[in-house]
């Protein structure tokens, strides 16, 4: 069996750490700084918890000695003392981070490790850059790659057309930073919640806007090769324009606190959500304009007896995947690894990754 540390015991971190114990292959020790927080793991199959405050370096420490892997499930604002930690620890790091700046300092703690390094370990970042990247390379010439990633009620009752549903620090990240893209072939900076388009899947109206992250690694990795790379963020229509009155004109971008305060005080969480998936490739195959399309969604479901929303199990999934590959030996266990360099058909070969198929 494998130890492994999973630090953040909220939605996504509970899941991550079940989904891994009930195999019977991990023994898992969960860390918060908040007890109450690690109660729902009580009694859980190969689960022990712990109470830990990430700024004591100490505390921290002790916990990662000897373990083989810490997969990361905290605020993004804590990524990159996890990280720090793993590198003095000597054991794997993995992540679920969308914020480019830690992803950075990850890479350049990963270029004098001696383990492997693997952020961006979830849905988008994540599995969206793996599902790109396999389309891309078949594929003579690239034009163009859209990825888009939603995670949505699937009742939407309210004006905004929407539910928390994960991190709202998160959210609120993604829609403030600015955001990589690809535009004629070179890398560059546009705006968050800009660029709004709309399309149809099965019957459904959306819209997409540019939220920052979602890229991951893949806008450096396919510089110069392709004319147009960029990621939206999939909501029902409408949404974009409330946020922008939001964030722009009443100036809650400038207050993240007071908007936090705001979301989550007036928009109810819900566990009956559905992940929409759809990225599109356009291309030369063989002489010939050529597109290709990937869509998929994935609903809340139950396995094992452990009921999760969309966002949680495909987000929970992939980088129990990742870390069963990396336990396997299907990956490389040293330096700093893109997630598009995990090939696809492995990462849905995987018994973690098989619920994206």
């Amino acid at each position: 069996m494998k130890d492994v540390v999973v630090v953040g015991a909220g939605k996504i971190g509970v899941t991550i750490a079940q989904l891994l114990g009930n195999t019977g292959d991990y023994n898992v020790t969960v860390t918060d700084r908040a007890e109450e927080q690690l109660k729902a793991l009580a009694g859980k199959k190969n689960i022990t918890t712990k109470v830990v405050d990430i700024a004591d370096e100490a505390a921290l420490a002790a916990v990662l000695a000897g373990k083989f892997a810490v997969l990361s499930a905290a605020p993004y604002q804590m990524t990159i003392r996890i990280a720090d930690a793993a590198a003095k620890a000597g054991v794997h790091y993995l992540d679920l981070t969308e914020d480019v700046a830690s992803t950075r300092h990850v890479k350049e703690l990963a270029k004098t490790a001696k383990t492997a390094f693997i952020p961006q370990c979830g849905l988008a970042p994540g599995f969206i850059s793996i599902v790109a990247y396999d389309l891309a390379k078949k594929f003579d010439k690239l034009e163009s790659i859209g990825m888009r990633v939603g995670a949505l009620p699937q009742f939407p009752t309210n004006s905004i057309t929407y539910n928390l549903t994960w991190s709202t620090d998160g959210v609120i990240n993604e829609y403030i930073e600015p955001c990589e893209a690809i535009v004629n072939g070179k890398l560059t900076l546009v705006p968050a919640m800009e660029e709004r388009e709309e399309f149809s899947l099965e019957g459904v109206q959306y819209e997409a806007f540019n939220t920052s992250g979602g890229l991951g690694t893949l806008a450096e990795t396919l510089e110069g090769k392709v004319r147009t790379l960029n990621y939206r963020t999939i909501r029902y229509p409408g949404h974009c324009e409330i946020f922008k009155t939001l964030l722009n004109d009443l100036g809650l971008r400038h207050r993240r606190d007071v908007f936090k305060d705001i979301l989550e005080t007036a928009v109810p969480g819900t566990q009956q959500d559905v992940i929409v998936i759809f990225v599109t490739v356009t291309g030369y195959k063989d002489g010939r304009l050529t597109q290709e399309t990937y869509a998929n969604k994935v609903y809340n479901q139950t396995q094992d007896g452990l009921e999760m929303t969309g966002i949680q199990v495909t987000t929970a999934s992939a980088i129990c995947a990742v870390v069963d590959m990396l336990a396997d030996g299907s990956i490389p266990a040293q330096g700093f690894m893109k997630q598009e360099d995990i090939a696809l058909d492995k990462f849905l070969a995987n018994r973690f990754g098989k619920v994206y198929a």
